[in-house]
């Protein structure tokens, strides 16, 4: 059953664990960002990142900056393998 994940490339998986105590275990921030995310992120890959940036050096705004061109980067490749899918069914 696909849910709301409508027609994607991207992988789907069970998750261990409890997913709503991830989510609240995450900054402010961070919860804010992801309950406004165009795709559904895991907490585990969201605070993987944040936890990366705020590493370098990045402030919050840049860290959330950095979500945000990740994000960008994953829907541009969707968009590529699913308009390849399309294309190869016509």
């Amino acid at each position: 059953m696909s849910r709301n994940l409508g027609e994607s490339s991207l992988r789907r998986r069970r998750r261990a664990g409890d997913p709503m105590a991830a989510f609240d275990g995450l900054p402010p921030p961070l919860r804010q960002w992801l309950s406004e995310a165009a795709l559904p992120w895991s907490p585990a890959s969201v605070r993987r990142i944040w936890s990366k940036s705020r590493a370098k050096g990045m402030s919050p705004e840049e860290a959330l900056l950095s979500l945000s061109q990740a994000e960008a980067r994953t829907l541009a490749r969707d968009r590529q393998s699913t308009a390849f899918k399309l294309n190869s069914l016509t």
